[in-house]
């Protein structure tokens, strides 16, 4: 069931696995991507493992709120937020939830968002897990194929979407598994359903090139992290990871050969496994 938590005029639909007395762990994803791309298995996963998942829709994607009045970035135009503001609607969602603190896990913007929010409000942090992403700047740009993808046209209707979407995927996937493609159409056409807004996506990018810099920042940050990063990710290449895990005291980098800009199935077990040793260390309280 997918609820909504509102702060400062804007909604945030969530939903959650696993028993409410569990180790509370939100879930942030990545540019453009909605709440739909924690596959419902990997979240079933983690919510065995004594964990109490939640999963949103950040602004501008999804069911939760869209600026649409504030149009499409460039030529002037301001980005209408930034990252610092993203980390607000996950902070409204634990406040929903009635958490004062908890686990956050984010992947590519999602991890930045992270970020964000730990360094906002530190003691709300348990533990955090940043995937796929980096500190800002320009310290890992994408290759040239990766970046082709990434400013293509958006297709408009759902068999172009779900179409764009694998091949999107062929590109910045995980060279070293077998493609999923099956997955890739359903989460594509679901998105689709639930929500196209491909303004939204624009105006979440422009909150991600006009956030400044978290590195120095991250320095002074004492939360307990993991760095996850693909090896092989050409949208945002490993030195992005490393660049996280060096920028923050005491985080370990934990490296996938073969992994993209994605989470291939046959590394699900793995990665729930490192997390939850992670967030054990530090069980928090229950929301």
């Amino acid at each position: 069931m997918t609820s909504i938590a509102s702060a400062h005029g804007i909604d945030i639909a969530y939903e959650s696995f696993g028993s409410p007395g569990g180790r509370p762990l939100l879930l942030i994803m990545g540019l453009g991507a909605q709440l739909v791309h924690w596959d419902d298995q990997f979240c079933e996963l983690l919510a065995d493992q004594g964990h109490h998942v939640v999963r949103f829709d950040n602004r501008d994607a999804g069911l939760s709120t869209h600026l649409h009045d504030a149009g499409v970035p460039g030529s002037g135009r301001p980005a209408p937020y930034l990252l610092d503001d993203m980390a607000e609607d996950a902070a409204a969602v634990m406040d929903a939830l009635g958490w004062p603190a908890a686990h956050v896990m984010g992947a590519s913007m999602g991890g930045m968002i992270a970020q964000a929010l730990a360094l906002r409000h530190p003691e709300r942090v348990l533990t955090l897990t940043s995937i796929m992403s980096m500190p800002g700047g320009s310290v890992a740009p994408p290759t040239e194929a990766a970046r082709a993808v990434l400013f293509a046209r958006p297709a408009t209707s759902r068999e172009g979407v779900v179409a764009q979407a694998v091949a999107t995927a062929s590109v910045i996937g995980s060279p070293g598994y077998e493609p999923d493609r099956e997955r890739v159409e359903r989460l594509a056409g679901l998105a689709f359903d639930r929500c196209h807004d491909p303004a939204g996506v624009a105006r979440q990018y422009a909150a991600i090139v006009s956030s400044p810099d978290r590195t120095e920042a991250l320095a002074r940050l004492d939360v307990p992290t993991l760095v996850i990063h693909g090896a092989d990710d050409p949208l945002i290449p490993l030195a992005g990871g490393q660049a996280t895990a060096a920028a923050i005291p005491g985080a370990e980098l934990k490296v996938f050969p073969g992994m993209g800009h994605d989470l291939p199935r046959a590394l699900w077990a793995e990665i729930v496994e490192a997390v939850t040793k992670l967030t054990a260390g530090r069980p928090g309280q229950a929301g």
